[in-house]
């Protein structure tokens, strides 16, 4: 396998996961890699973490505002719309939106929600831990971070699946069990955003202690978000709050079910390991793929020619395996420390939601690897159609029933 024998656009590459094979050949053979499009006017692979870093803590001179953050390059009607959203801003807009929206997802904001967060993940389980099977993306990976996005939106509990149903058919684009064409994923934004407009007008009218109440009704230096900036903020939550930590728990499960041995050195040194083990499940298996940023300058990267207005495409899982950076790259590891993956990004566009997300994710494994440990893959895992999110849409589970 050389540089060049692997299309990265072409989704069915991705039908079996990630290429990794592939992208740790390019990191170390050809780390900033001209790839040609079929559809588009090609773009530069970067695999290397050194460079990905590089990128990220530069924003004026790799830009998420010009080209947005997808890989495929879009007309300018819909660049205009997603230009308002969190990810696809630049300094100094986005520095201003992220001080308004930052304050929910604080460390001590996120420890006042550990109790909501351990009592939901209980229940969670409790609705599965006597069955002996299930589907665990449906029922266990799903659920929690589904209702911890509501709770935070103050969706009501009864319209939580339409929340689900809407990240469903944004996050599947390139999948015709989610998708048939791209109105479908227009109309699920369209009915996500309306609906967050509405939750918005009934805040404003009777604020209460929500995050979304907080977003709608506060300011900082004066300045409060403007309705389109707060109902595509909402749409962002929805889909990034949901979808990430969803597909971090099925793998992490996955990864756990792969290697007994490390589930069995995880299980017996719960309290030490868990943190550390959350960290590697993002490191080997990050839930977004990669994004893509727009140079707005003439530079260079490992002495390669970068010029203005092409694109630089960032592979998260090949910078997470990097040698320089990581002990045995390929080794799935619990106790790996330290562990500077990028999986949740890195400068500017760091995830908002990372200390929520590793909370989400501690509560529940705590949960299912205390209550119901031999835990095991019963069926073939179904995998999400498309190569910008690493998701599993289906994954079938056995289990000793909880007596």
């Amino acid at each position: 396998m050389k540089p060049g024998d692997l299309d990265l656009c072409d989704i069915a590459n991705y039908n079996d996961g990630v290429p990794l094979e592939y992208l740790d050949m390019l990191r170390r053979e050809d780390p900033v890699h001209w790839h040609p499009e079929t559809d588009g006017k090609g773009f530069w692979a970067i695999t290397k973490h050194a460079d990905l870093v590089h990128i990220s803590k530069h924003p004026k001179l790799f830009s998420s505002w010009l080209g947005g953050t997808n890989l495929p390059d879009r007309p300018e009607e819909d660049l205009a719309g997603m230009r308002a959203m969190l990810l696809n801003m630049d300094p100094p807009q986005h520095v201003k939106y992220r001080r308004l929206v930052q304050r929910g997802f604080t460390p001590r904001m996120v420890k006042e929600l550990e109790p909501r967060i351990r009592q939901e993940a209980r229940g969670v389980v409790d609705r599965v831990a006597t069955k002996g099977e299930c589907d665990f993306v449906q029922d266990l990976a799903s659920e929690l971070p589904l209702i911890l996005i509501c709770e935070l939106m103050g969706v009501p509990v009864e319209d939580r699946h339409k929340i689900f149903d809407w990240s469903n058919k944004l996050i599947g684009f390139d999948d015709p069990e989610f998708q048939h064409s791209a109105s479908d994923g227009k109309a699920a934004a369209m009915e996500l955003w309306m609906y967050a407009n509405a939750i918005a007008q009934q805040k404003k009218a009777n604020p209460d202690d929500t995050l979304i109440s907080k977003l709608i009704n506060g300011s900082v230096d004066g300045e409060q978000l403007t309705e389109m900036e707060f109902n595509n903020f909402a749409v962002l939550l929805s889909v990034a709050g949901n979808e990430t930590t969803r597909t971090v728990t099925t793998h992490g499960m996955r990864l756990l079910c792969e290697h007994p041995d490390q589930r069995d050195k995880l299980v017996q040194n719960l309290d030490r390991l868990l943190p550390t083990a959350v960290e590697e499940f993002v490191r080997y298996n990050p839930p977004v793929i990669h994004f893509r940023r727009t140079a707005t300058e003439d530079t260079e990267i490992r002495g390669q020619r970068i010029s203005a207005g092409d694109k630089v495409v960032m592979f998260y899982p090949a910078a997470n395996r990097d040698e320089e950076v990581f002990e045995n790259p390929t080794q799935f590891d619990v106790a790996r420390d330290p562990n500077p993956h990028v999986g949740f990004g890195i400068g500017e566009h760091y995830c908002l939601g990372a200390n929520l997300a590793r909370m989400t994710l501690e509560c529940i494994f705590r949960e299912i690897l205390t209550r119901i440990p031999d835990i095991q893959l019963a069926g073939p895992v179904k995998r999400l159609r498309g190569n910008f999110v690493d998701g599993i849409k289906e994954m079938r589970v056995s289990f000793t029933p909880e007596t």
